[in-house]
């Protein structure tokens, strides 16, 4: 969806109440990093809903991620939380007229997690790109087990009778 599109003025963010991501996206485009990153995380995702401002976000942030150049663990994590929220049935479904580009973003998003991964080194970078790489191959289950801290994956372990 073009960025300039006025469907965008209309969408809903994770709260179910009218969001419009476009400034916050702007504010990332422009380096104003934090304070997107904090709005974006707030607005799109909230305890498991999402809203199609959500969907419409995720091919934008990998296209700021690639203008960027700079290996942001935040894109990754946050495409995997909207795409694993995606399977939730009290979440609205993507729409037909977002697919397309929602399809793409994924596919460029796996692109770019492999080309990062090499010289990935802090864990939330690491972490969120092997979540990516697992949710584009279809495994979803390792990539939220990806998604967790160290501790909370040793403790199911442990759990498990694996520690």
């Amino acid at each position: 969806m073009d960025i300039s599109d006025e469907r965008w003025s209309r969408l809903q963010g994770g709260y179910r109440m009218p969001y419009d991501p476009r400034p916050a996206l702007q504010r990332l485009a422009n380096g104003d990093v934090a304070s997107a990153w904090e709005e974006l995380w707030t607005e799109l995702h909230h305890q498991g809903d999402l809203g199609l401002a959500s969907f419409a976000a995720v091919p934008e942030l990998v296209r700021i991620h690639k203008l960027r150049g700079v290996a942001d663990w935040n894109t990754y994590a946050l495409a995997v939380t909207i795409e694993e929220a995606r399977a939730n049935p009290d979440n609205p479904p993507l729409p037909e007229w977002l697919s397309d580009d929602y399809a793409r973003a994924w596919v460029d998003l796996q692109q770019l997690a492999l080309a990062e991964f090499p010289a990935a080194v802090a864990e939330e970078l690491v972490h969120s790109l092997v979540a990516v790489l697992a949710f584009a191959k279809g495994r979803r289950t390792l990539g939220r087990m990806a998604m967790l801290t160290e501790d909370e994956r040793q403790e199911m372990l442990g759990d498990a009778g694996w520690g």
